[in-house]
């Protein structure tokens, strides 16, 4: 049975998560972390890795409409880098680019009440992200690993 993979929405105030299913096809809206800063926020995630026994990590990249790396895409790569530092699985950056629009969508055509919407649009973003992650398939995952592989930072 493969391991699961834990997708991640980095929010300003709350970190959205989602899981993979057991069989590894589909993502599921788990949780929302609040954020703390620092290393809690870190050991929170560290914790739902540790729970579903997850084999890697899919952070969202926040990249601008055209594709660059702003200051909000900056923050979520130095993320990366800390919550690399402190799992032992690897952590892979995917562009999130209108991940929450997307599932604002899904909600409001669920016609979920504008509280509840809230309440679950961080997880689901987060599913949104690892979905997208999931629907690349192995061979850009070895092709994006050999791109890092060459990466000389």
């Amino acid at each position: 049975m493969p391991r699961r993979v834990i997708g991640i929405d980095l929010g300003s105030r709350r970190i959205g998560v989602a899981v993979t299913d057991g069989l590894g096809l589909t993502a599921q809206p788990h949780a929302t972390i609040a954020r703390h800063g620092g290393q809690r926020d870190l050991d929170a995630i560290g914790a739902v890795v540790r729970e579903f026994d997850a084999e890697r990590v899919v952070l969202g990249l926040p990249l601008s409409p055209e594709g660059e790396v702003g200051r909000a895409a900056r923050a979520a790569q130095v993320f990366a880098e800390r919550l690399r530092a402190a799992l032992a699985v690897p952590v892979e950056l995917i562009d999130e680019s209108f991940s929450t629009v997307e599932a604002e969508e899904v909600l409001l055509a669920a016609d979920v009440s504008r509280a509840r919407r809230k309440e679950v649009i961080d997880r689901l973003a987060a599913a949104v992200i690892l979905q997208r992650w999931l629907n690349r398939g192995p061979e850009q995952d070895r092709e994006q690993d050999r791109e890092q592989e060459d990466d000389p930072r």
